[in-house]
């Protein structure tokens, strides 16, 4: 039991150490202006490092007051984090990033009206502020592997490289993410001890810095120029052209549900139409070599 503390203790120290090199070659190489949120992000995990290491070793009362402030920081920053890391990778298509946008607004919103409601649901059993901050951490985790999983399952579709800097920041996260919400399964069911779950969970996230900083010292990757993104753009366009007819008449309040309806109707018949135009050039083709 004590040496899986040591040696979490010693993993938990390369982090300010991993981090700061991520920050250094982040600020180097100007990716801080394209990732501002998530430079902030590694900025604030070195200063947190900074107020509870000394604390945890001299004054664990303090270091626990300490902690779950910082660890509502971290939650938040995170979110944001998804945030960028989801507007970077639909920079070409305008009218689906700031639909994603208003989405990501109401799902912060739903995650803390849910961290509170748990709070205060078990607030006799431990202290309502530390739900609070575990149900907003565990929210963030979902997301996260979400858009991983997003990430892995559309990247060909939206033309994102596996190479872009965007890629390997929803990389390091997803693995991190995934693995805690694991051992948190794991815990709850009695299968798994803390000891080996702070070594674990400290470990996972050393991958995690090291995963950021892989990608940070690599060379920018451009976008894939992938024929399947065509199909992402017929979407785009059929977005577009929902929202200028609606910005000429007046929209009904459950129009909602109507405005998809009528993006996938477009979208199909986009596809539809290119289908039967491949179809007479094809035929135009084997006539023009019949006629020869």
């Amino acid at each position: 039991m004590k040496s899986y503390n040591q040696i979490a203790l010693y993993l938990w120290c390369a982090q300010p150490l991993l981090q700061s090199a991520v920050a250094l070659v982040l600020w180097r190489r100007k990716l801080h202006k394209q990732f501002p949120v998530f430079f902030s992000y590694v900025l604030a995990q070195i200063c947190i490092f900074a107020v509870t290491f000394p604390l945890n070793l001299y004054n664990y009362e303090w270091f626990f007051y300490a902690y779950w402030p910082g660890a509502a920081l971290s939650a938040l920053l995170s979110f944001k984090v998804i945030h960028e890391v989801f507007i970077d990778v639909f920079r070409p298509y305008h009218t689906l990033k700031d639909l994603g946008t208003v989405l990501f607004k109401w799902t912060g919103v739903v995650m803390l009206l849910v961290s509170v409601v748990v709070a205060f649901s078990n607030s006799a059993n431990s202290d309502p502020l530390i739900q609070a901050i575990s149900t907003l951490q565990r929210s963030v985790r979902m997301v996260q592997c979400g858009l991983i999983l997003f990430l892995l399952l559309f990247s060909r579709f939206l033309g994102v490289s596996k190479r872009q800097q965007s890629f390997g920041i929803a990389l390091g996260f997803g693995l991190f993410a995934s693995v805690e919400l694991i051992l948190i399964a794991l815990n709850s069911g009695g299968l798994l001890g803390i000891a080996h779950i702070s070594l674990i969970n400290t470990t996972m996230y050393d991958v995690a810095i090291v995963v950021w900083l892989t990608y940070a010292l690599a060379r920018r990757a451009a976008r894939d120029a992938a024929p399947n993104h065509l199909q992402t753009q017929r979407w785009e366009q059929s977005l577009a052209d929902l929202h200028t007819a609606d910005a000429r008449g007046p929209m009904a309040p459950d129009s909602l549900i109507p405005m998809f309806e009528g993006m996938v109707e477009r979208a199909f018949s986009r596809s539809s139409n290119i289908s039967e135009l491949d179809e007479q050039a094809a035929a135009a083709k084997v006539g023009s070599k019949s006629g020869s």
